[in-house]
């Protein structure tokens, strides 16, 4: 019988530097939301690799910044209770740049645990030159002593089956804690409403960029034509101001069918069923400060 290995990883670092790409790069699947806005990411999305018998168990984690409501001092200690939790840390930086105090505030946590740790410069499609690299990894390799330094483009996935390498080097014997066909932990109304959340964030420029919530009020399969299976979705999109509401619908209604539309096609993919998405925005002023509110919302 062939032994099994695992392993708990948390993919830590500031806000805006890959993190939920790299997720999505070596699980395979999309398991987390991606924009270009940073804090995309507000709780500790789980993705599960299972491999040759190794299962790693990658936690991605908000990016590391300074709280200002009760929701960022949720999405804040959810990336300090990880780091506890896990075998490897895996801190992602730019690929140039000095240490940020946020980045530095992660590497004490690691040296107070004793925790080994990755250090991955991420992006490195974007640099003209490789040399470029050298002073950053001269700067990690001063700050902490990392097991490994690995250069990756979560982007066109350079570098990532060199990463993923290495990590499996770190699964211990024991027993695999997700079906081995699992992605994530996710249930998948929390998969869908993540995939609507990351269409308004694509969609609505800087206009309300980390003011919305969405719950997903029903998901019901039926039968469809020639035994097909459709599911109907109830979504509810949460603003915290009516004006915020007026920009989610849109002149006619038109921005909201377009962020409907993007998110159906995903829910669709990932589902691999037709998906009926009927979406309602409502407003909760203030919601983000609102212990009650996050709760409903699954801030626990």
């Amino acid at each position: 019988m062939t032994e099994t290995k695992s392993a708990f990883i948390a993919i830590v670092g500031k806000p805006n530097v890959g993190k939920s790409s790299l997720l999505n790069r070596l699980v395979g699947e999309k398991v987390a939301i991606v924009s270009n806005k940073p804090q995309t990411t507000r709780t500790r999305i789980t993705g599960v690799l299972t491999r040759e018998g190794c299962q790693l168990v990658f936690i991605d984690t908000p990016g590391l910044h300074k709280p200002k409501t009760a929701l960022s001092q949720y999405m804040v200690k959810q990336v300090n209770d990880s780091v506890a939790d896990v075998d490897l840390a895996v801190l992602v930086v730019e690929p140039q740049g000095p240490l940020t105090k946020a980045e530095v505030e992660l590497i004490e946590s690691f040296r107070r645990l004793h925790l080994p740790a990755v250090a991955v410069l991420n992006k490195i499609d974007a640099l003209e030159e490789k040399e470029l690299l050298i002073p950053k990894m001269a700067a990690l390799s001063e700050a902490y002593d990392f097991d490994q330094i690995v250069p990756v483009s979560a982007l066109t996935g350079e570098g990532c089956d060199l990463l993923l390498d290495l990590l499996m080097a770190y699964g211990e014997p024991g027993p695999h804690f997700f079906p081995d066909d699992a992605l994530t932990d996710q249930p998948e109304r929390a998969i869908c409403a993540e995939i609507l959340r990351e269409k308004i964030l694509l969609n609505m420029q800087e206009e309300i960029p980390h003011g919305t919530a969405v719950t997903i009020e029903e998901m019901k399969e039926r039968q469809g034509p020639e035994d097909s299976t459709i599911v109907d979705i109830q979504a509810v999109i949460y603003c915290e101001r009516q004006s915020h509401k007026g920009m989610v619908i849109g002149k006619g209604g038109q921005m909201l069918k377009k962020i409907a539309s993007a998110a159906r096609a995903d829910m669709e993919a990932f589902l691999s069923v037709k998906v009926n998405l009927q979406c309602w925005v409502k407003v909760k002023e203030d919601w983000r400060n609102e212990e009650r509110m996050l709760r409903n919302f699954g801030f626990k």
